[in-house]
């Protein structure tokens, strides 16, 4: 038994150095992402992290953007999103639009069956106007378990958040350590105001969401959405009903807390 607990205590040691090292390697490389256009960092990210690198898509405007400039440099970046199952008919439609506009293909991920099966057995279909702690942990299962499926085997990920989208997100960097996932997170958008994406959708005719038209500006499942009003912040139509430090859906938390919300 000691001998057992020994080993693990070994390996486990060996494991928390590996990772270190991993992260040491990764920060090396951040300062040359750094005063890059969107486009340099996305190319410096394929060359950085060939093989190993992918884009999540929520299929929102900024994501459209950062699709667009993929697809136009011919980047080797695989495409993936997560579908929770309880989507607009709008962005199904839209993940079909986008494959044929730039003939690629979109990777989608699903909740495993028996999470969701289990979760509304015990807390119902609707859980998560019941209180922040279960709609986090309806996001966990909808998104957080699905994303880790999809980062495995990954040494980056690429994503479309912007400083200005919200409070939990003004800390952001162009290049971050996602401790969460224990790899590399890319911005390449994030210092982008929501006025230049959407006047980049427009020049570029780029394919997106037509509920953005109807003032739905951050959209998601269906029944955590809702339209914003004239004056209201761009997030406050996601889970309108909590305060806004807690609207996050847990792919940008690390260890139940929100990510680099102001820089040290």
């Amino acid at each position: 038994m000691y001998k057992d607990k020994l080993l693990f205590s070994q390996e486990f040691q060996a494991y928390i150095m590996q990772e270190a090292e991993k992260r040491k390697k990764a920060e090396e490389l951040f300062p040359s992402f750094k005063n890059l256009s969107s486009e340099k960092v996305l190319n410096l990210a394929v060359d950085k992290f060939r093989g190993k690198l992918a884009f999540a898509s929520s299929l929102g405007l900024e994501d459209q953007v950062i699709t667009d400039i993929i697809a136009k440099n011919k980047l080797d970046i695989p495409i993936f999103t997560l579908d929770t199952g309880r989507f607009f008919n709008e962005t199904y439609e839209l993940i079909e639009k986008t494959e044929k506009h730039y003939a690629l293909k979109i990777s989608v991920y699903f909740p495993e069956p028996s999470d969701i099966e289990n979760m509304v057995r015990n807390f119902g279909v609707n859980l998560f106007y019941e209180s922040a702690e279960k709609r986090k942990y309806c996001c966990a299962q909808r998104k957080v378990k699905p994303l880790r499926r999809a980062l495995s085997g990954l040494s980056a990920w690429i994503c479309g958040l912007r400083r200005e989208q919200s409070i939990t997100r003004s800390g952001l960097e162009v290049i971050e350590w996602d401790e969460g996932n224990n790899l590399v997170k890319i911005n390449p958008l994030t210092d982008w105001t929501e006025e230049k994406v959407k006047d980049y959708i427009t020049e570029n005719k780029v394919p997106y969401n037509p509920l953005h038209d109807r003032g739905f500006i951050s959209i998601g499942c269906a029944c955590c959405t809702r339209a914003v009003k004239p004056g209201e912040h761009p997030r406050s139509g996601r889970w309108w009903w909590e305060a806004p430090e807690q609207k996050e859906c847990g792919l940008h938390i690390v260890n139940g807390r929100l990510e680099r919300i102001i820089k040290s």
